[in-house]
């Protein structure tokens, strides 16, 4: 719930991500997730990030709270939360603290009614490969990385005291009958064009990196057309030093001139593909779910008409 509240007023105030640490314990299996705190903002110099985090666990722990560290969470909207500082910031986690998960939740979807919480954790392959520090297309090729097998998604079970359901059960039964219909909301345009300007904008951005590596490939090319055309033209003409007996040059003076192009880094695109691939998922989960609201709201509209 606390996480759930900072990351909704974060929303509301500046729309911007809002992120916080995760406490708990692992017990046999699993990872309990028991409390978490928010990050101090980035915008306030005055804080250090780590001695406030510290100082956090150190209090909570003289209260008999679980205070160990065992991930993070951060904020999304309408599913975009892949990003290179997140790979980053739960690299350093899970290279430190080894059972570390982020967890993100998706305030927009949250607010039309789907709730979307989960739990990710680096690949092994992704985690060689910032290890390697190389995002080339031959470094991602040995390792089988690709935008599906970054992160892997880890289950969440939600579990609330007695208490907490007791209070629940009675505001549910506060809330009057007419009130509850918002839950078959139609009015699904607005956020369905908003996961598609999105995918568009992603799209767009991974041709413009698909233009590059183009780019980089054309240049590759005609440098080696360039350097076989002088390699050839300088046989001849050691061929003709030879001739007349004088001593041929080496070939490295002509290696030397042609400097290979500096390789774009993959990783960027990578990312994007991965973003779009979220997005179609969206997309197709809230289409399907729009598809049943629609089926339900006629079959009650044709029972409400029978009844008149």
């Amino acid at each position: 719930m606390k996480m759930v509240k900072h990351c909704h007023e974060e929303s509301l105030s500046n729309m911007e991500v809002a992120q916080g640490a995760l406490l708990g314990l692992v017990v046999d299996d699993r990872l309990e997730i028991t409390n978490c705190f928010p990050f101090p903002k980035s915008s306030d110099e005055t804080i250090d990030e780590e001695e406030y985090q510290l100082n956090m666990m150190r209090r909570l722990r003289l209260v008999n709270v679980d205070h160990f560290h065992v991930g993070w969470y951060q904020s999304a909207d309408v599913g975009n939360f892949l990003s290179l500082p997140l790979l980053e910031s739960q690299y350093h986690y899970q290279t430190s603290i080894e059972e570390s998960v982020v967890v993100i939740y998706d305030t927009q979807k949250s607010k039309r009614g789907f709730l979307t919480l989960k739990a990710y954790r680096l690949t092994p392959q992704a985690i060689a490969m910032y290890k390697e520090g190389e995002f080339t297309p031959e470094a991602l090729r040995n390792l089988k990385v690709g935008y599906e097998n970054l992160f892997l998604e880890v289950p969440i079970v939600i579990k609330n005291s007695a208490l907490c359901n007791i209070m629940m059960s009675e505001l549910a039964e506060m809330v009057p009958e007419e009130e509850g219909t918002h839950f078959l909301d139609l009015g699904t345009a607005s956020v369905l064009e908003n996961h598609l300007r999105s995918m568009m904008d992603r799209v767009d951005e991974l041709n413009q990196e698909a233009n590059k590596f183009n780019k980089y490939q054309q240049t590759v090319i005609r440098q080696e057309q360039d350097k076989h055309r002088m390699l050839a033209k300088h046989a001849q003409e050691n061929a003709a030093r030879i001739a007349k007996g004088e001593t041929a040059i080496p070939d490295d003076e002509i290696t030397k001139l042609f400097r290979p192009p500096t390789v774009p880094p993959r990783l960027n695109p990578l990312i994007v593909s991965g973003q779009i691939n979220t997005y179609a998922k969206h997309i197709s989960q809230f289409c399907s779910q729009s598809l049943a609201k629609l089926y339900m709201t006629q079959a009650l509209q044709g029972a409400k008409e029978n009844k008149q």
